[in-house]
């Protein structure tokens, strides 16, 4: 069994099997509504994207936002100037976003450490500030960029597709309404290239460009002794983990067709960040269980309110149900962030390898990992 699991097609299709079958397995905590499940689905592939460039080499980002962002607003002006269809503006969203990091990337990885990540940080907020201001006849500023009926569509009047006439189009994907299904196949559609991003992450983990990388994580001054060249390995990995943001973007324009300079901001890299460190830096799945941690923090606690807390601790007697709510109430609504950051500095503190290391130490406590231990005497 423990070999079996160690297989990437049996790892890939119990992936695929979970993912897929969320709306069913996450109804009994009411999160298996389509908004929630695109949110899993979308943050979930950035994280695992920038687990490629912290989890692998240890290099931490302060600006990944800015790719998220880029590959938004060209996956809306490919919406405008090109087709519906938003296969394409995946496509040259991914592309672009790769460019941009090739770009950031070589200045930015002349440096390490704390100087890396300030460089980072520097050039989101240059992109967040040209995005707002300087390069508002392409970005629309603050108000966003958004689709309209008599955008041109060059490709779509090509092929005789009919344009709409009024309102705001609808996205498809070769005929399939992204909104159809009653928003599911907007999910759908984000859980496949979830799947497909994850087993291109498997087999990055699982390659020797994979080992490099945590060779240079490990101690790149000694590999660098070595005379091995560490530079075009952390630039692959920094492109990489741009394409992965910028293929995220372009998932939230597929499903809602509107770029906005937010996406670009530096609370944006730095919720990546915590997803990834919630989850399990250096992990395959810690990352996407850190995403959906934050995300259903983010929609479920943050829509409670005082009413209904007292619904919910109703079956208290009546003094300890006021108590319990008047204690409760700071951490629900718009103080859940404080939610969030208890529960980050409790992971922080007493499991630094984040939710998954909690996995291993349940998983030792019953028994598995002593077994590993004798498997490994008897080899021995």
């Amino acid at each position: 069994m423990k070999n079996l699991f160690k297989s990437n097609a049996v790892i890939m299709l119990v992936f695929s099997a979970v993912v897929l079958t969320a709306p069913i397995w996450l109804d009994p905590i009411g999160a298996n509504y389509p908004d929630l499940l695109q949110k899993f689905a979308i943050f979930g592939l950035f994280a695992i994207g920038y687990n490629i460039l912290f989890g692998l080499t240890g290099y931490l980002s302060f600006g990944h936002a800015a790719f998220l962002g880029v590959g938004s607003y060209t996956a809306v002006w490919c919406l405008k100037l090109f087709t519906m269809n938003v296969f394409l503006g995946v496509i040259l969203a991914t592309i672009i976003s790769g460019i941009f990091a090739l770009a950031i990337g070589f200045i930015s990885l002349r440096r390490s450490g704390i100087y890396f990540s300030i460089l980072t940080l520097a050039f989101a907020q240059m992109a967040y500030s040209l995005a707002y201001s300087v390069l508002t006849p392409i970005t629309n500023g603050e108000t966003g960029l958004q689709i309209a009926a008599d955008d041109p569509r060059y490709l779509d009047s090509m092929l005789g597709i009919t344009q709409q006439s009024e309102g705001i189009p609808s996205t498809h994907f070769f005929g399939f309404d992204i909104k159809s299904m009653d928003g599911y196949f907007g999910f759908y559609f984000a859980a496949v290239v979830l799947i497909i991003g994850f087993y291109i992450s498997l087999k990055i983990f699982r390659s020797p460009f994979g080992l490099k990388l945590r060779a240079i994580k490990s101690n790149q001054t000694r590999m660098t002794y070595t005379g091995f060249n560490t530079k075009p390995y952390l630039l692959a990995a920094f492109v990489i983990s741009g394409m992965y943001a910028g293929l995220a973007g372009s998932i939230m324009v597929a499903i809602d067709p509107l770029a906005g300079a937010e996406r670009m901001q530096w609370t944006a890299s730095g919720e990546v960040v915590l997803m990834t460190i919630l989850g399990g830096v250096g992990t395959l799945i810690g990352p996407l269980v850190g995403a959906a941690v934050i995300k259903y923090l983010e929609n479920i606690f943050s829509a409670l309110n005082n009413s209904e807390l007292t619904n919910i601790f109703s079956w208290l007697p009546e003094a300890i149900q006021t108590a319990t709510v008047y204690i409760v109430e700071p951490f629900v609504g718009k103080g859940w962030h404080l939610t969030l950051g208890s529960a980050f500095m409790l992971v922080v503190i007493f499991l630094p390898g984040g939710i998954m290391e909690g996995f291993d130490r349940v998983k030792n406590l019953f028994g598995f990992g002593k077994k590993k231990s004798s498997s490994e005497g008897e080899a021995k």
